[in-house]
């Protein structure tokens, strides 16, 4: 017969519950990446830089009303984009370069688990980005309208997308490489993505074209219900939810972890 003695432990070998496990990734996902100088710089900084300047010198003719109208709902886009696109492919490019994912795969979080948490440092630094882009586009006389469950809706379906991409580019292409891409297709896409410059200042046929990217219609999107109050953007999101489902399925699909 055991005998407890007051004052001793008895040990309970094991792995903690998956939502713990999850939990605890993601907030460690999320200390790494708000201690990463370049990933604030591009996350935090150039987005509100952008947002500021733009918004303040009458550099680029964004139509009627005020400019910051115009520019808020795409500086939320690029704020999504630098995050679940950018920020997401460059770390985790590197992490499976010095074998931290496959380390990570051996655990006894599955490796599900570990995109969940991922996705969910994602989340939690998109929160902080609208937060914080909110506040100065307001400060600088922003005034938003529409329905905010759309907006919420663009953004979940805007995330989807750019995280399948980004891990798409992270688990097929070398570091290095996922590096480059990344920051040049964020330089392509803030400036023909419809953040700044208005899609109907490029050729019809190039607009139409770009009109298809996920920031032009993450862009548009919350340009429509924001600025002008409008439902459901059903082609916007229509867009936004293709690009997700193939991003998503082809990360799955083709993701290497070494």
């Amino acid at each position: 017969m055991t005998t407890t003695v007051p004052g001793t432990y008895t040990p309970k070998p094991g792995a903690s519950g998956l939502p713990r496990m999850i939990a605890a990734q993601a907030v460690l996902e999320t200390k790494m990446l708000l201690r990463n100088g370049e990933q604030l710089l591009l996350t935090v900084v150039i987005p509100t830089l952008l947002l500021v300047l733009f918004s303040s010198v009458d550099i680029v003719d964004t139509g009627a009303g005020r400019a910051v109208d115009f520019l808020a709902p795409g500086i939320l886009a690029l704020a999504v984009m630098s995050t679940a696109f950018t920020g997401q492919a460059i770390a985790t490019g590197f992490e499976r370069r010095y074998g931290v994912l496959k380390r990570l795969a051996s655990s006894p979080l599955p490796r599900w688990g570990l995109m969940t948490a991922k996705t969910a440092s994602v989340l939690v630094t998109e929160i902080l980005q609208v937060l914080l882009v909110t506040v100065i586009a307001l400060a600088l006389g922003w005034s938003p309208q529409g329905n905010p469950l759309t907006v919420l809706l663009l953004l979940v379906l805007g995330t989807a997308a750019f995280s399948g991409l980004g891990l798409l580019m992270a688990g097929t292409l070398k570091a290095e490489a996922t590096l480059a891409a990344a920051n040049l297709v964020f330089l392509l896409l803030l400036v023909g993505g419809g953040v700044i410059v208005p899609l109907e200042k490029f050729p019809p046929g190039v607009r139409e074209v770009l009109g298809l990217l996920p920031i032009s219609a993450l862009s548009d999107g919350l340009r429509e219900v924001l600025r002008h109050g409008a439902g459901l953007p059903w082609a916007d999101l229509g867009i936004l939810t293709v690009w997700g489902a193939v991003g998503l399925a082809a990360a799955g699909r083709f993701f290497r972890w070494e």
